[in-house]
């Protein structure tokens, strides 16, 4: 365990090389392992939530060569993983966990998931329940509906599912089952998700449609396959690491960073329409598209931000950044809501409490609400004590408040920040 002690700075200057995309990383692996012949991947995020799933798919049998420069999976087709010796131990990570249940759902051979304490006390049953309506066996071995999974082999068909949730995660493991049922499945959530599982699919040669209906839901449709072909993957940088350094820039004085192949697919890019929402400086350079996946630098100055509504559609699009986004709103003018988000609650930790805690130890204005927050901004923060709670985007979000805090601030078990970003803090204190 270990404490990080930031200090306030002023003038962040530079050029930030963001590291790939978490949510592309583990399903490049995932597809890889499950796909004819090799699957290259570069620009791979060596984080421990990712190095989960490499482990958990090489324990099945799967080759995968780990260079510098790039990863090398030998996919062994849609019915080539084999039986493992052991629990799959899939670490933090509820990417991993959540997924891979669709897959492991259609084996012909028995497994167990089971990570750490944080993992292990996160809600499964809204996995399970879907996945057990197509056919699966999945049991909760503590009968809680959490990890520990055991998974026993069952016959999969197509179903047409409705999620009371707008969760990529869902939907994935439901689409990865749907490749090996006996139908076509469909999943509609109450708005577009990440889209980075059907992008990735169809590149792999899955038959995959997805459509945002005229209510505003969004509906996939995947038929079964008989094979999937590796492919080169570039992952993009991850926009939910580059919005700690856009954050930055944008709240520290006197400071202008380029944030560099950060990966902007509508489905993620919420923050920067909030940002942008709250009088943000930012501009867009050198926009690409490879794989289906845009890209582009984002140069970030210094501004004077107010405050704003964050609501509906677009929170699953951003989900990941409120934390930073409280940050933002805490330091700005006037007063932001955020609400439709309870998501947050079965994250690493229920980050409606936990960034209420931190923000208001720091000085902040915030009242927690069921589904969100409600911050009035304008309060100087001062530095403080941070319980990370060993939830990496906490870590890194007040890391970022207390670059512009009066006094030093303290993240405890600072070192969870290496589920997604490893060099979060050598970078940090390159800018400076």
């Amino acid at each position: 365990m270990s404490d990080r002690i930031i200090c306030p700075c002023k003038g962040l200057h530079g050029e930030i090389m963001i590291p790939g995309d978490k949510s592309i990383s583990h399903r490049s692996i995932m597809l890889g392992a499950l796909a004819l012949g090799t699957t290259e991947i570069t620009n791979f995020l060596e984080g421990a939530d990712c190095l989960s799933t490499i482990g958990c798919f090489q324990s099945m049998g799967i080759q995968i060569d780990r260079t510098p420069e790039k990863i090398i999976v030998h996919g062994k087709g849609m019915h080539g993983l084999s039986a493992p010796k052991d629990i799959l131990n899939v670490g933090n990570s509820g990417t991993t966990t959540r997924l891979m249940s669709g897959i492991l759902s259609a084996q012909d051979f028995t497994s167990v998931m089971s990570g750490d304490a944080s993992l292990n006390s996160r809600p499964m049953g809204r996995v399970i329940t879907p996945l057990t309506q197509m056919g699966a066996h999945i049991t909760s071995v503590n009968g809680d509906l959490c990890a520990p999974l055991k998974i026993e082999p069952g016959m999969l068909h197509g179903i047409d599912y409705t999620s009371p949730v707008a969760s990529a995660q869902v939907k994935s493991a439901i689409l990865l089952a749907g490749l090996y049922a006996d139908g076509e499945t469909s999943v509609t959530e109450p708005a577009l998700s990440r889209n980075h599982t059907e992008l990735m699919l169809k590149s792999f040669g899955a038959d995959i449609t997805s459509t945002v209906n005229p209510d505003g839901t969004a509906t996939a449709h995947v038929k079964p396959c008989q094979e999937l072909y590796g492919q080169s993957i570039c992952v993009p940088g991850d926009i939910s690491s580059a919005a700690y350094f856009i954050a930055a820039g944008l709240l520290t004085l006197d400071s202008e960073l380029l944030v560099k192949n950060v990966g902007i697919n509508k489905t993620r890019a919420g923050f920067l329409e909030v940002c942008r929402n709250m009088g943000a400086d930012i501009t867009l350079v050198n926009e690409s598209l490879e794989g289906g996946e845009p890209r582009a630098d984002i140069l970030v100055r210094t501004s004077k931000l107010h405050g704003t509504t964050i609501e509906g559609a677009l929170i699953p699009t951003l989900i990941d950044e409120i934390p930073m986004i409280a940050v933002m709103a805490a330091c700005a003018e006037g007063t932001t809501i955020i609400k439709d988000a309870a998501e947050l609650k079965v994250k690493e930790t229920n980050r409606i409490d936990t960034t209420t805690e931190a923000l208001r130890s720091m000085g902040a204005d915030i009242t927690p609400t069921d589904d969100g927050m409600i911050i009035q901004g304008g309060h100087a923060l001062h530095g403080a004590k941070i319980n990370s709670y060993l939830d990496h985007r906490i870590a890194m979000a007040f890391a970022i408040a207390a670059l512009s805090a009066d006094g030093d601030t303290i993240i405890h078990d600072s070192q969870c920040v290496d589920v997604s970003y490893p060099e979060f803090f050598e970078i940090l204190d390159g800018c400076r």
